[in-house]
């Protein structure tokens, strides 16, 4: 008798046996999981939008050869003014009095502003002045006659105009820039250290440039090297004439 009640005992444990297998099968015992992440909602945050935008080059690179090389051009606008857009409008976006104003008003305030605007600003307005006033050789045209007469009056003549600015660049310690200037509607020449032009409101000389050169070595050192004075001398070849007189005839009404 025990080994019958045995027997039907065991005959039931297998028979639990199997249903717990069968149960299994059909529904699988939740594994312990980590909670699933989250979807990603977040994204990187987007670039401030450019308030200040470099314009393109107005012609080809290699439209000012011989007088200064492709290589440069490249590298002076493509990376050197570029630089200084990118600066700029870095500036600008942590800064609104910065983003609502045109560059000619910050530099016509630069005094109020930290060094990086008086720099950059200053930097992207000289050289966007800077490629207008040369050209290929096909549009650069010569003095207006009004030109011509207002250089002979207060330098004498073109030539003599020519040496002074020349000189100008020459010494103009480091870096910087040399202009004609019309200032109280007469034409001068004057020079400015780093970035900074005659727009501003701490230079030197005040008035309107209508004719600008850049001394900075990046310029011109790839032709010229160590040949400042080469390079005034033959920058001349490409100035841009028609663009001159219409600046003076805007800067004399």
């Amino acid at each position: 008798m025990t080994l019958q009640i045995k027997h039907i005992a065991l005959a039931k444990s297998a028979k639990l046996t199997l249903a717990a297998a069968l149960a299994v099968a059909v529904f699988p015992i939740a594994q312990s999981q980590a909670p699933a992440a989250p979807a990603a909602t977040a994204t990187a945050a987007a670039p401030a939008p450019a308030v200040f935008k470099q314009a393109p080059l107005p012609y080809a690179f290699d439209a000012l050869e011989p007088v200064i090389d492709k290589a440069t051009m490249e590298l002076h606008h493509g990376r050197h003014h570029k630089a200084q857009y990118d600066a700029l409008n870095t500036i600008a976006a942590g800064n609104p009095d910065v983003a609502k104003m045109s560059i000619e008003q910050l530099l016509a305030n630069v005094s109020k502003f930290p060094a990086g605007v008086r720099n950059n600003a200053g930097g992207a307005w000289n050289h966007d002045f800077f490629w207008q006033i040369m050209a290929p050789a096909d549009k650069r045209g010569s003095p207006s006659a009004a030109l011509l007469q207002r250089i002979v009056a207060d330098f004498g003549s073109v030539d003599a105009m020519k040496t002074q600015f020349n000189t100008g660049g020459a010494t103009r310690f480091g870096s910087g820039w040399v202009w004609l200037v019309v200032k109280d509607k007469k034409l001068v020449v004057a020079s400015t250290p780093n970035q900074d032009n005659p727009l501003m409101d701490i230079a030197e000389v005040r008035g309107t440039p209508i004719i600008g050169n850049d001394v900075w070595e990046h310029a011109y050192y790839l032709k010229y090297q160590n040949r400042r004075g080469e390079y005034l001398a033959n920058w001349w070849q490409v100035v841009n004439w028609n663009e001159v007189n219409k600046r003076f005839d805007e800067a004399m009404k």
